[in-house]
């Protein structure tokens, strides 16, 4: 499993804008992306207006499809107008474990 997670700082005023417009392209990959596996978007414990997205994969290719898709595309040309993002935090592969059965 490829996963990552990501912030944006959101101009207060378009908050709400930013966080629908991450839940419908969650909404659309999920239902429309085999390789698409989960997104989480969260808030920031002190700073209400950082977002955090937290986004799973089968694996790379399955993101790079996904980014190169019309999901990726829409979400981005709505919310550049008012979020500055994303600010890579983490990137990587999931480490199975073997004796765990998984």
């Amino acid at each position: 499993m490829y996963q990552f997670l990501v912030s944006f700082a959101v101009q207060p005023e378009h908050r709400d804008e930013f966080i629908r417009a991450a839940r419908k392209t969650a909404r659309d990959s999920l239902a429309n992306e085999p390789g698409s596996a989960r997104f989480e978007l969260l808030q920031d414990e002190k700073e209400t207006n950082v977002l955090y997205l937290n986004e799973v994969y089968a694996d790379a290719a399955a993101f790079e499809a996904h980014a190169g898709g019309p999901y990726f595309g829409e979400f981005f040309a709505e919310v550049s107008a008012y979020a500055e993002g994303p600010t890579w935090l983490m990137r990587g592969n999931l480490i199975e474990d073997e004796s765990a059965g998984t």
